[in-house]
């Protein structure tokens, strides 16, 4: 398995920055998790988006969906994309249409979204939606993925995927406050990407995020091989972030940037 980060912003983008989405690939098969502003234009730098297999998505926060919706334009009017020859692309009936993979409720909440100034149908008919319960397994080629509820401002999903080639374990813990349910499914994983989006606390109201130090300790208890933080602005400093959750990790943690890859 190989994860390349195409955008680690937390919910405003860093100059020349995109919001969550990760490329996971093995072998022939590609899956963008998470597709946030700015996610699309970045993957297009490394791989064509009409041969990508599926989008899986952990929440619907703006900043870790929104740009499905550009995604989705392209599908649907890019010249080569048409049922008539277009300059040099010759024409095609049978269009991609990916598989989308998205928490329960996406369908309306994406037709409240685009409704408001177009198609509301825009990116049902771009992709092939499917809205997954908790314990669903899809499967995208040799990949599965495992979904667990962590705790968030709305209903979010930590991702896990496991390699049946033997490509080993990553995961995903998406946008989560501090949390035993995060720690308990992530355990032992090979790779795990974990939020790291606060300076400190919150000093007060609900809680949604966690700090560099908190996603260390929470790697740390997991007993994750190997470590990345994500989910951040460059106003932390890459060197505070990095020495913040190495302190907690006790070991080298790895700062997310765009373009980074990682093999797994």
């Amino acid at each position: 398995m190989r994860l390349t980060v195409l955008g680690k912003s937390p919910s405003w983008q860093d100059a020349d920055g995109a919001c969550s989405g990760y490329l996971v690939e093995e072998d022939a098969t590609k899956v963008l998790v998470d597709c946030g502003n700015g996610v699309f234009g970045k993957l297009r730098k490394y791989r064509d988006y009409a041969e990508i297999d599926a989008v899986v998505i952990s929440h619907l926060h703006a900043d870790h969906f929104l740009d499905l919706v550009p995604y989705s334009y392209a599908l649907t009017y890019a010249p080569r994309h048409q049922p008539v020859p277009v300059h040099h692309w010759p024409g095609t009936d049978n269009p991609p249409r990916p598989r989308l993979i998205a928490p329960r409720g996406a369908i309306s909440t994406f037709r409240r979204v685009v409704g408001a100034w177009g198609n509301e149908d825009l990116i049902e008919n771009a992709f092939r939606i499917e809205e997954y319960e908790p314990d669903d397994t899809p499967t995208v080629g040799p990949l599965t993925f495992r979904f667990r509820s962590v705790p968030h401002f709305t209903e979010t999903f930590a991702i896990r995927v496991d390699s049946s080639n033997g490509g080993g374990t990553f995961a995903y813990g998406a946008d989560s406050r501090p949390s035993e349910e995060l720690v308990e499914f992530v355990s032992g994983v090979d790779l795990l990407l974990v939020e790291a989006t606060l300076p400190r606390p919150e000093r007060e109201g609900i809680r949604g995020h966690l700090t560099p130090r908190e996603a260390g300790e929470h790697a740390k208890a997991a007993k994750a091989g190997r470590v990345i933080v994500t989910h951040l602005s460059d106003d932390l400093g890459r060197e505070w972030v990095e020495s913040e959750a190495s302190e907690g990790f006790g070991g080298p943690v790895s700062v997310a940037h765009e373009g980074a890859v990682y093999d797994i």
